[in-house]
């Protein structure tokens, strides 16, 4: 079952936005003691630089725009104050139906997680997220989804549905972006002809996840390549591009000066 039009209107304003860790480091090196966005500056973010942000940042964006849509959505994490921490929305329809928004992991559109809903009758759902099915469970903390890739691969996470005090929720983004993972990263949804495919650069590496199985790119070794290769499927300003792969290049040097 597809998500209503009141919240797949809200969610398709961020088709297109990527969820990465290159806007954590560089706006870790230019803020003061707080180190989470507000909505007001992501927006000028995006317009300067075409930048988005991590699962924190994508979580707040999303939240504000269905505030500002009148429909009502809470945010929910896993793990949350850790450096393993996830962040998502649960946004509601008229009549109380529960719908996972997950940008943070690029799904291709929302979800419905409530227990008496179809989607909970065991079945394999294609085009809820890029590359692979997904099956969705009832859990003790709330739903599992359970993904299964072409090469017959699984893997599997568990959601909190517990509604998370938005102060509480803040706090854990501030936390988080002050943590920085010395692996750069970042996911993409693209649109390959008549499918949503999934783009990762994860570690220096990258490669294509479709309906077909993974498909890794071509290696490179320099960071103007990597900023070539990056700037092409995000379309970031290539000179924040520079100073934001340079920063973790830094770091796996040993050094963040």
């Amino acid at each position: 079952m597809q998500a209503p039009a009141e919240i797949l209107t809200v969610w398709r304003q961020f088709d297109g936005f990527p969820m990465e860790t290159l806007t954590k480091a560089w706006y870790y090196q230019r803020s003061g003691e707080q180190k989470q966005r507000d909505v007001e500056l992501m927006k000028h973010h995006r317009t300067q630089y075409g930048i988005t942000g991590n699962c924190f940042d994508l979580a707040i964006w999303l939240l504000s725009a269905f505030d500002d849509a009148g429909i009502k959505a809470y945010p929910i994490g896993s793990e949350l104050g850790t450096e393993q921490a996830h962040a998502a929305i649960m946004a509601a329809d008229s009549a109380g139906r529960r719908f996972l928004c997950d940008l943070g992991d690029q799904w291709i559109q929302p979800i419905l997680i409530d227990a008496d809903s179809p989607n909970f009758n065991g079945d394999r759902l294609a085009g809820f997220f890029p590359g692979a099915e997904v099956q969705v469970k009832p859990a003790d903390q709330g739903v599992e989804v359970i993904y299964y890739r072409p090469n017959g691969k699984q893997s599997d996470q568990v959601y909190a549905t517990v509604p998370v005090e938005r102060s509480e929720f803040l706090r854990a983004a501030e936390y988080s972006q002050h943590h920085i993972h010395t692996e750069p990263l970042v996911e993409i949804r693209l649109q390959q002809e008549d499918e949503t495919v999934h783009w990762e650069f994860d570690n220096w590496k990258s490669f294509l996840s479709t309906g077909t199985g993974l498909y890794p790119d071509s290696p490179i070794e320099t960071l103007e390549e990597w900023v070539e290769r990056i700037h092409e499927k995000t379309h970031y300003n290539k000179e924040f591009l520079r100073e934001s792969l340079g920063f973790y290049r830094r770091l796996n040097l040993g050094s963040s000066e």
